[in-house]
């Protein structure tokens, strides 16, 4: 029975020179999580031992092998690699790239295998992670081709929950991929992991538009009148209860977010922008649409605060919290 087992969450270490060891290390000097879950990182026990000095906590490792040999009151560590590395805090290098992909792919692998439960990442950087056998503009892309299902990048918190029409996309290309098939894809998605992830019997989704004020009837665009409208309709008469399209500059002002279980934005920063300025602390990124549950925190490498032990670990935490809250959520029986 899922109630009778310790959960295991695996982390892998994010960039190296950014905030993630400092986000583990902190996040798991609070010995009481472990009553919660076994925590699994996925690095070299040189390089946690480092930060674990650098930022004065007072964590004691377990170095294992394999999954088998956790123990589940302290902190795991699978070497990944045995070369010493230096940390250049605050910097970008191919070496923090390369290191911070090893990490992934190794906790990605034991995830495929269920050998860990959760998988919590830290921030990586899209730029110094590219290389020969890596192409993949982040996690969640990665994930997606490693994992059954579709991923959809679903930012939650206790206040909101946004997913994306398009994420990673420039923004002179957004209306170019939207088209009925997408915002089906993605609705499907977001009514199942509001569901399954989430509990809610009945999700109630707001879908934003495309264009200032939602096109002004044609007059600012065309996409609300050619492919929104419509599409809501198909979806509603399949039984989603999906809304829209919404004008997005005063659709968070007016609080008209707060009538819907989750909010389907048309592209990244129309979506994140809100999300962060409600949440931004607080908020999680979560893969949904997966086999596998996969969080991280809503924040990115923060290079500029890196190794001064001034990083705030609540989201991070708060990473943890949701992918054990959702992992029991989709085991209850």
């Amino acid at each position: 029975m899922l109630k009778d087992k310790k959960i295991k969450v695996g982390f892998s270490i994010g960039d190296l020179n950014g905030i993630g060891g400092e986000l583990i290390v902190k996040s798991l000097n609070d010995k009481s999580l472990f009553k919660l879950f076994t925590p699994i990182i996925y690095a070299s026990d040189k390089i946690i031992s480092f930060l674990a000095e650098h930022f004065s906590t007072t964590n004691q490792f377990n170095v294992i092998k394999n999954i088998d040999s956790a123990c589940p009151s302290s902190i795991n560590i699978i070497n990944v690699w045995k070369e010493d590395i230096k940390i250049n805090f605050g910097q970008s290098t191919p070496e923090a790239g390369h290191y911070s992909i090893l990490s992934l792919k190794a906790a990605v692998n034991d995830l495929k295998s269920s050998l860990i439960d959760v998988l919590v990442t830290p921030p990586i950087n899209k730029h110094n992670i590219q290389s020969k056998t890596f192409n993949f503009p982040g996690h969640t892309n990665f994930l997606s081709q490693q994992l059954k299902g579709e991923s959809l990048m679903f930012m939650i918190s206790d206040k909101i929950k946004i997913g994306l029409l398009t994420d990673h996309v420039p923004i002179a290309k957004v209306s170019s991929y939207i088209n009925e098939d997408l915002i089906f894809k993605k609705v499907e998605i977001i009514d199942n992991s509001l569901r399954q992830d989430f509990g809610i019997l009945a999700p109630k989704i707001a879908l934003l538009g495309v264009n200032p004020h939602s096109g002004d009837n044609g007059v600012i665009g065309e996409e609300e009148d050619m492919i929104l409208k419509p599409t809501i309709e198909k979806l509603k008469s399949s039984g989603k209860l999906i809304f829209g399209p919404f004008a997005a500059d005063s659709f968070f002002g007016s609080e008209n977010f707060k009538n819907f279980d989750a909010v389907l934005a048309a592209y990244h920063d129309q979506g994140l922008i809100p999300f962060k300025t409600l949440a931004f602390g607080s908020g999680v990124n979560f893969t949904a649409g997966l086999d596998k549950v996969r969080t991280s925190p809503d924040h990115g490498t923060a290079y500029e605060i890196a190794g001064k032990g001034i990083a705030n670990a609540e989201s991070f935490k708060q990473a943890i919290f949701s992918g054990i809250q959702i992992y029991k959520q989709r085991n209850k029986k």
